[in-house]
């Protein structure tokens, strides 16, 4: 704005359009005069959202879109109407509407929005689709704000009444973006005023990253992706372990600072045969013993070409009983748009590939 000899509040008009406003184009900048919006676009500024070029819908309601960048790139993001429990027992609002249900839930939305941190993924967690992908590239805060964004657009969200929580658990590792990931949590929650409390960020146990993240002032609530009860079964199935072991990973993880009532969550990938048995069961308790945590256990949700198999329901249920009787809170986190691909470890550029199951497809 200074460089179009324009006053400083001006600069906070344009801010409050493209993030507060959601604003998609310049022209709809009506605080704008119209000379200065002729001025922007003739220098070759444009503002603008990922564009959403297909959805595929679940029988389930949940919503899968391939998003578009402006380079052309393209990641997945997904609108889960109602949620998806993920939040239970975590200690925060959003738990305690999840477990408590509101009779007047039809007079506003409630919904959570899983988003995207990277092209790809370079963890290489070999029950996840998005693995195979590898990693192309590190998405911008713009990039990952815009999701949220476009997809609060798409569902006229009206932010501040409308119940909506983010989850980072869509493609990419978020604490190998950083830098990225927070400057976009702060836009998230400034203009766009999400509570970092509506928000989980899932990391596959990035040390550096979660000892950075202990000294932020906004921090959404933390997940930690650990999916194995002892370092072989963990390495194995997540080659990460090799370079930080559980050991290292939890001291890290013990470091956070909680919020009243709040706890950390683990979720763990339940896999027929490699970590669901009772031996399992007992040795997480060993090792969460003196957190204040609680787990999302998940049933492996099946891709094609992959090495596994989902666990029995016998085996699921005694794994939780065995948690919930040690005094750990587990629950078994309902899975969503598994018809679709939507489900977690799933997400994998539908346009390239797109899932034999799709119940429907559309260009928007």
């Amino acid at each position: 704005m200074e460089k179009f000899a324009q006053p400083a509040y001006r600069a906070r008009q344009l801010y409050d359009a493209l993030y507060a406003q959601r604003t998609p184009s310049l022209d709809q900048i009506t605080t704008l005069p119209a000379t200065l919006r002729t001025a922007l676009g003739s220098s070759g500024y444009t503002v603008g959202l990922p564009e959403l070029v297909q959805t595929a819908r679940s029988i389930d309601g949940t919503e899968r879109y391939l998003v578009r960048m402006a380079d052309g790139e393209t990641v997945e993001t997904v609108w889960m109407p109602g949620g998806d429990g993920g939040e239970r027992g975590d200690g925060t609002q959003a738990a305690e509407e999840e477990e408590h249900p509101s009779h007047d839930d039809d007079d506003y939305k409630r919904a959570t929005i899983c988003i995207s941190s990277q092209v790809g993924c370079a963890v290489n967690c070999q029950f996840c689709l998005t693995a195979k992908l590898g990693i192309r590239r590190n998405l911008t805060p713009g990039e990952i704000a815009g999701q949220v964004a476009a997809v609060l657009n798409r569902h006229n969200v009206e932010v501040g009444r409308d119940r909506i929580n983010l989850v980072f658990m869509g493609m990419g590792e978020p604490f190998l973006n950083y830098t990225g990931f927070m400057d976009a949590v702060r836009l998230l929650t400034g203009p766009i005023s999400i509570p970092e409390s509506r928000m989980t960020v899932s990391t596959s146990g990035i040390l550096p990253g979660i000892e950075q993240f202990a000294s932020e002032t906004i921090r959404p609530k933390l997940a930690v992706s650990l999916n194995a009860s002892n370092d072989v079964v963990r390495e194995s199935i997540m080659p990460i372990t090799r370079k930080w072991n559980i050991a290292a990973l939890l001291e890290a993880i013990s470091a956070v600072p909680l919020r009243p009532r709040e706890r950390v969550t683990f979720e763990y990938v339940l896999l027929g045969g490699i970590n669901d048995q009772r031996e399992h069961a007992d040795e997480l308790i060993a090792l969460l013993k003196n957190l204040r945590a609680k787990i999302n256990l998940i049933v492996w949700n099946s891709g094609p070409d992959m090495p596994f198999h989902e666990p029995t329901p016998q085996d699921v249920g005694i794994f939780q009983k065995r948690l919930r009787e040690a005094g750990i809170p587990a629950f078994i986190r309902k899975p969503r748009g598994r018809d679709i691909y939507a489900a977690c470890g799933q997400l994998k550029r539908t346009l390239e590939q797109p899932p034999p199951a799709l119940v429907e497809i559309a260009t928007l």
